[in-house]
């Protein structure tokens, strides 16, 4: 089934026309029959020095009519010929207040996972990765957590407080809503406030691909050791654009030089298209810091990627 008409053809209607949404898609809280679900969450309360990633979905966005296109000519998948999907929409938040608006979130997550799409979620700061697995492991139980970042975000609190954006994934390991196992923190290269930051992460049972040993890998090493790492499991594919180097990510809150090219993100994302993954988000994009939008488009197309990914295992499974 085709579903191309559901997007603007932007070769017939100007890509600054209408209404921004995702790729031109059509904003829709229906999810019936829906492949996969794009959503905005713009909350950045868990930010602990510069903020501003509550603009990351409108920025996002804004850029995708020109970064994100339906067919992927890599992987030669139309995303519209096999999936059907749309634009949410925004979901509720507070600003200012965490844990009312992690319940929130939570709430609208489980609705979307409930219909069984898989959501494309566009952040806000990285706290809100938490509420998404609390959500998802109410559908799928505890899933393998596939986490792209500069940073463990592993800390237990911050300023005697449990959540922040440095501590989903402590909290999240706690909870029962990660197998541990089966999860792999990638392009790992932040300064620590003490050797036991690293070592709590270790000791929750994640691994880690550090960034200072990836660049002495190749990329299908690294690709290798995340797939034989997450193994059968179903995941969650979670990527903080500070995974990007700066150079190519100015954009975000908490930028740490040494990372990774906009290249070699997608060559690793696209290397684990085969995984039974189901749900992804971006996160930490804050426009603000980056008037040239390039920290946006990146975020964009990996997000199409995330897609063409999507419609790729479905395209293989109908032609089983």
């Amino acid at each position: 089934m085709t579903h191309n008409s559901t997007i603007e053809n932007s070769l017939k209607s100007p890509r600054f026309n209408g209404v921004k949404t995702f790729m031109r898609m059509p904003e829709s809280t229906d999810l019936t029959n829906t492949d996969f679900t794009v959503v905005g969450i713009p909350f950045d309360s868990g930010a602990t020095y510069r903020v501003g990633a509550r603009f990351g979905p409108s920025a996002i966005r804004e850029v995708s009519c020109l970064a994100a296109k339906p067919f992927h000519p890599i992987l030669k998948t139309d995303i519209f010929a096999h999936c059907k999907g749309c634009d949410y929409g925004d979901l509720h938040n507070i600003p200012g207040y965490i844990e009312d608006s992690f319940h929130l979130i939570e709430n609208d997550m489980t609705e979307i996972f409930r219909h069984d799409t898989i959501p494309v979620a566009m952040g806000g700061d990285h706290s809100v990765t938490l509420p998404e697995l609390r959500a998802c492991a109410k559908k799928y139980g505890p899933v393998a957590l596939i986490h792209f970042d500069a940073h463990y975000d592993t800390i237990p609190e911050y300023f005697g407080k449990p959540y922040t954006h440095g501590t989903p994934f402590h909290h999240a390991a706690v909870e029962g809503l990660v197998d541990t196992s089966h999860s792999i923190h990638i392009g790992i290269r932040e300064g620590l406030y003490s050797p036991e930051d690293e070592q709590h992460s270790l000791e929750l049972g994640y691994a880690c691909l550090p960034a200072h040993v990836m660049h002495h890998m190749t990329i299908d090493e690294i690709i290798r050791t995340i797939l034989e790492r997450v193994g059968n499991r179903k995941a969650f594919l979670t990527f903080d654009i500070d995974f990007l180097d700066p150079s190519f990510a100015p954009g975000t809150g908490t930028p740490v030089p040494g990372g990774f090219t906009t290249w070699e993100a997608l060559e690793i994302v696209r290397g684990l298209k085969d995984l039974p993954i189901v749900g992804y988000d971006i996160v930490e994009v804050a426009p603000a810091y980056d008037p040239s939008q390039i920290t946006a488009i990146a975020a964009a197309d990996l997000m199409d990627e995330f897609l063409a990914q999507i419609a790729y295992r479905k395209s293989r499974t109908s032609n089983r």
